[in-house]
């Protein structure tokens, strides 16, 4: 599949319209449903960032991130988190090997599942710490160091994590410094009535629907960078800045954030607003982002980055209620 061509970024925004309709369309015929998740992970690709999708078992959260992979032409990898996974069953191991022709030994870099495009996290908190900081340096950087040599990883280069909410016995919380490494947090929740009996019917025939890949690694990229040439005003710059500011209660004037929020969101939070905000414009056949696109992705910015106090726990409060009285109460 050839890389496209354009002419200028408008033709390339209206390439991307289309791509992105055509992916949906072939996503949906194995995700029945989902649609503003989807949508969400394609902001995610095209901003350069990572995703943790956290859901019940059985809601296809590892079906969905297979069939994107499939609906892009680009490697993948699945790595099942175990508590025995050890950090180089991630990124790859030194291996002794000796030349037969003269006896010299050597170490070979043997790389590991993490040198993919589309890496599969799967249930990312069943593993120790030591295991899960082994994707830090390649999530931030998009490289593995092994002794004294660096590797580069594949590029376009894109995690999914998934973690089961419902079910903390042997597992262990992602600290707080890898969580914001992940641009977006998304919920996935129980399909409607409908959607449910769509699925049973699509899942227990003969037939298996086939995905045709739509984008390759090529397209990814020029399209990552079109992203980031999307033009923003200064006014929306500073909305997106004021949403993070204001989740930190040393800095907040807004005294539920004082009552119910122990720690806010970092500068990641107001840049990953800005980028998803651009992306997701552009997917709507928009040259710049509106505050409503900003509001729209604010929720997956903001979840994981909020770390709610005992108060908030007494009362129920979550973080998208939090997220939902700032955008509530911060003037666009």
């Amino acid at each position: 599949m050839a890389k496209f061509e354009y002419k200028d970024d408008a033709q390339a925004a209206e390439f991307l319209g289309e791509a992105a309709d055509t992916m949906k369309s072939q996503i949906s015929r194995k995700i029945i449903g989902q649609k503003q998740v989807v949508e969400e992970l394609l902001i995610a690709l095209l901003s350069g960032g990572h995703v943790l999708l956290i859901g019940v078992p059985g809601l296809a959260k590892t079906l969905m991130i297979s069939t994107l992979a499939e609906a892009l032409d680009l490697k993948f990898s699945r790595i099942q988190f175990t508590p025995d996974l050890m950090p180089s069953d991630i990124t790859g191991t030194e291996l002794l090997e000796e030349n037969r022709s003269t006896g010299e030994r050597f170490f070979k870099f043997v790389k590991g599942p993490i040198f993919g495009n589309i890496i599969l996290a799967d249930e990312i908190n069943r593993t120790p710490p030591k295991t899960q900081a082994a994707l830090l340096q390649s999530m931030q950087e998009h490289e593995v160091t092994s002794g004294d040599k660096t590797y580069k990883l594949p590029e376009p280069f894109f995690v999914l994590a998934t973690q089961n909410p419902i079910e903390q016995e042997g597992t262990y919380p992602l600290p707080e410094a890898q969580l914001d490494r992940f641009m977006f947090n998304v919920n996935i929740a129980y399909p409607e009535f409908a959607e449910e009996i769509e699925i049973v019917k699509c899942t227990t025939g003969a037939v298996e629907a086939e995905i045709e890949p739509i984008l390759t690694a090529e397209d990814i990229l020029a399209l990552q960078s079109l992203v980031r040439r999307v033009p923003i005003s200064d006014r929306l710059v500073e909305y997106a800045v004021k949403l993070s500011n204001e989740t930190r209660p040393e800095r907040s004037n807004m005294e539920f954030i004082e009552k119910y929020v122990r720690w806010g969101a970092g500068p990641r939070a107001s840049q990953f607003l800005v980028l998803g905000a651009k992306t997701r414009a552009v997917l709507h056949g928009k040259l710049t982002p509106s505050p409503d696109d900003m509001r729209a992705i604010a929720y997956p910015v903001l979840r994981h980055r909020i770390i709610t106090s005992f108060n908030a726990e007494a009362e129920g409060i979550s973080t998208d209620d939090i997220v939902k009285k700032l955008l509530d109460e911060i003037e666009e």
